[in-house]
């Protein structure tokens, strides 16, 4: 009997003695599970650049084929990160203007102010920029077409201008 309750105690003593090692290493496997969760999310996460906002007018001189754009107000955008889309009369032109650039096919000459490649490509508010739509570019600007121009910072539309050619 003596040695029936000797074995018990050493049975109880050995399973006792599991139960912290058991609980360790659980607790172990849970932090070093939610370090590596947090470790991976802080290293893939990535804050976007905010989109600007500001304010532009738009004015179009149908004799001259001019588009000018005027930063009006508000942040200063950088004009690489802009993309713009021209439509006369609800019609895209056949060839879109990719800002900055020099001497693009369907526009004369170079652009002025920060479309021009060779000009600061940050366009703060008070800058204008202007291009001239070459003849060959379809449609053709006239006096008293309806031009629209949306311009587009990323995928983030930052401003849809419409005016009257004059």
């Amino acid at each position: 009997m003596v040695g029936q309750l000797i074995r018990k105690q050493r049975a109880y003593r050995s399973s006792r003695a599991i139960s912290p090692v058991v609980g360790v290493v659980t607790l172990l496997a849970i932090t070093v599970c939610l370090a590596v969760t947090v470790a991976i999310l802080v290293t893939g996460w990535t804050v976007p650049n905010p989109t600007p906002t500001a304010a532009f007018e738009l004015q179009a001189d149908g004799d001259a084929g001019t588009l000018t754009i005027e930063h009006v107000a508000g942040e200063s955008v950088d004009v690489r990160d802009l993309s713009l889309t021209v439509l006369i009369n609800d019609t895209p032109l056949s060839s879109q203007p990719s800002v900055p650039f020099a001497g693009k096919k369907g526009y004369y000459g170079f652009p002025a102010g920060p479309f021009n490649e060779q000009a600061d490509p940050n366009w703060h508010a008070g800058e204008r920029a202007e291009l001239t739509i070459a003849s060959t570019n379809n449609p053709t600007l006239e006096s008293g077409d309806l031009v629209t121009v949306t311009l587009v910072v990323g995928e983030t539309v930052i401003a849809t201008l419409e005016a009257e050619a004059t």
